[in-house]
């Protein structure tokens, strides 16, 4: 068990009118057993598959993508044992266009990781993708990518790098805004590039978003990891994961820590508006990718 964050919170300074929304865009099953150690064979748990929109008056982003129109197909390329039940709703475009937002405004979308499950609405979205030289990498290369690799032709790839200070007990960040409201840090071990990307409210409210560091809630709260079978097939480097848990761990008392796929994770969040209100527009962040 680590020790609480003891350390004053790293500054921020988030435009007044900045917000953020989920959007989820559907769901697929999978046994609490397989989901997170101690967990029950006849515990059915419902993984979401949710974006996150940042609305910032210097452009705005997304969190992952969710499930696309291509969904069957994404699954298809699956092997069978990770086929589960799933159900798609309204993809992030189409609920971007319900609400009349302008996607021009999206800097585009920061994938915590190219699993399938985070990077499948990319089929329907023409933004930049923002990754990691480490994240990159692995898409290239890994058979979990496949999807990725598909969905992503044809995007601008905005790549980025950690060159900003140690935040929050990891050992280096990068600071999307310079304004210390939306600030990712390498996470790695799920994939080699897997990322936390921390999120601070002009509430004072604050947000770890966490990716599949651990699916569940149960992770961070029970202290525990996926099982041990699961650690081997699912994560490219398990003894990682596990310190970079416990880094999220540690500050949980602090901020709402959102594993990717737990839809509990995300209460408090609002959903997208029928009719969302752009913010005007201020100096763009686009210079900042490295």
């Amino acid at each position: 068990m680590p020790s609480a964050w003891s350390d004053p919170l790293p500054e921020a300074t988030p435009p007044p009118d900045m917000a953020i929304y989920q959007l989820p865009t559907g769901t697929y099953e999978t046994r609490a057993a397989f989901a997170v150690s101690g967990g029950s064979f006849r515990d059915i748990r419902h993984f979401v598959a949710t974006a996150v929109l940042v609305q910032h008056p210097g452009g705005d982003l997304l969190i992952d993508a969710g499930f696309g129109t291509d969904i069957e197909a994404h699954v298809a390329t699956l092997p069978r044992i990770q086929r589960a039940p799933h159900t798609a709703t309204k993809t992030v475009r189409e609920q971007l266009d319900a609400s009349g937002y302008d996607r021009s405004r999206l800097l585009g979308v920061f994938a915590s990781h190219c699993h399938w499950d985070h990077v499948s609405g990319l089929d329907g979205l023409q933004v930049p993708i923002w990754m990691n030289s480490g994240e990159l990498d692995f898409a290239a290369e890994d058979k979990g990518a496949k999807v990725y690799r598909a969905v992503s032709a044809g995007h601008e790839i905005r790549q980025y790098e950690f060159n900003g200070p140690p935040y929050l007990g990891f050992p280096s960040s990068f600071d999307m805004y310079s304004d210390g409201s939306v600030v990712i840090v390498l996470a790695g071990g799920h994939t080699t590039g897997s990322v936390v990307v921390f999120v601070t409210l002009p509430s004072a409210k604050r947000y770890a978003f966490i990716g599949d560091l651990t699916w569940q809630l149960d992770g961070v709260r029970r202290r525990v990891e996926r099982p041990w079978l699961l650690r081997k097939l699912a994560d490219s480097d398990p003894q990682l994961v596990r310190q970079n848990l416990l880094r999220v761990i540690a500050l949980a008392d602090l901020m709402q820590i959102v594993p990717a796929h737990d839809a509990d994770a995300y209460d408090g969040i609002a959903n997208l508006p029928s009719r969302l209100t752009p913010l005007p527009t201020r100096e763009s962040t686009e210079h900042r990718s490295e």
